[in-house]
């Protein structure tokens, strides 16, 4: 599936129908009188959201969303019916802003909804019209016009934990062993290209929801790699989780790695630098046991939470699931 969390859309609320011009002409009846019936409202433009939404896929393709008109009145005193409104699904998490960047509301809620363009008010027949001077009018109201307006949507996923660590550090292993999630997984870099959501039970009917954010690298902030783009997904986590690669396979500095990343958040965005954070040596299975040596040295004199896992054989990951839901509970 592909993950599209940022566009723009133009969404256009229904115009009034037209009141109408009509008179009452029955046998024997003289002077009936006008009965031209009322137009109906146009359709408001509504953005709801639903649980059942996790990206803005489906509004790369209907980026013009319409509604409907209004209907016209009729004879007889017939009013017009109402449109009903256009409701347009995105996932929590949704930001809607203008084209100026103003933020309008940020959808955080559960069937949260927002009215984006107002229909139009249909307009009265000339039944409205008659007095007693005036008992046989012809004047009647157009229906106003719907509202429009170009939006900017953005999605910032909502998770209580974020994965974060350099490309292949083990991320997508890591939350498709403790959640169903099915990521990609290879052995090359930026195999994961969009942030996957997982649920991790924890037992005693405890869960949290996890996001393996794409691998970043130095220069992140900047638009590196795959840049800032994603670097906004966890600015609404509770809790990071550094994953960093201790494996003999790899020549980096695992304090090096731990320093620069949080660099990264730090530049980006400085709220980021001051989460809650838990360090985690990965791939232990095939550990380099200087690098693990130098990594939990580091993290004990700096008071870091440190826990060695290996996805490949599930030794710590128990361990790292209650420590953070110790960690999500404070």
């Amino acid at each position: 599936m592909n993950f599209v969390d940022q566009l723009k859309i133009y969404v256009l609320a229904g115009g009034g129908g037209d009141g109408c011009v009509s008179f009452r002409r029955e046998k024997y009846v003289p002077r009936g009188g006008p009965n031209g019936g009322d137009g109906g409202n146009g359709g408001d433009v509504v953005i709801q959201v639903d649980e059942r939404v996790h990206t803005l896929l489906d509004l790369r393709y209907h980026k013009h969303c319409r509604a409907k008109r209004g209907e016209h009145g009729r004879g007889k005193d017939q009013h017009g019916k109402n449109s009903p409104a256009l409701i347009i699904k995105v996932p929590r998490g949704t930001m809607i802003k203008d084209m100026q960047g103003n933020l309008i509301r940020d959808m955080v809620d559960k069937a949260e909804r927002l009215i984006v363009a107002h229909g139009g008010q249909g307009g009265r027949g000339n039944a409205r019209f008659a007095t007693a001077v005036n008992r046989a009018p012809r004047t009647v109201e157009q229906g106003k016009a719907g509202e429009e307006a170009w939006l900017q949507l953005e999605l910032k996923l909502l998770a209580d934990v974020g994965l974060i660590g350099f490309p292949n550090a083990g991320k997508s292993t890591l939350i498709s062993r403790i959640s169903s999630a099915r990521p990609k997984v290879a052995a090359y870099p930026f195999t994961t290209l969009t942030p996957n959501l997982g649920v991790v039970k924890g037992g005693d009917y405890r869960s949290f929801v996890v996001a393996d954010i794409p691998g970043l690298v130095p220069g992140a902030h900047q638009g590196v790699g795959l840049g800032d783009r994603f670097l906004k997904h966890i600015e609404r986590t509770g809790l990071l989780v550094h994953l960093i690669d201790v494996s003999q396979g790899t020549q980096r500095d695992p304090v090096a790695d731990y320093k620069a990343l949080n660099y990264e958040l730090e530049q980006f965005n400085p709220k980021l630098a001051d989460k809650s954070q838990l360090v985690v040596a990965s791939k232990l299975d095939a550990a380099d046991p200087d690098r693990l040596k130098l990594l939990s040295a580091f993290c004990k004199d700096n008071e870091l939470i440190f826990i060695p896992i290996s996805s490949v054989t599930g030794e710590g990951l128990n361990e790292l699931i209650q420590t953070i839901l110790g960690e999500l509970d404070k």
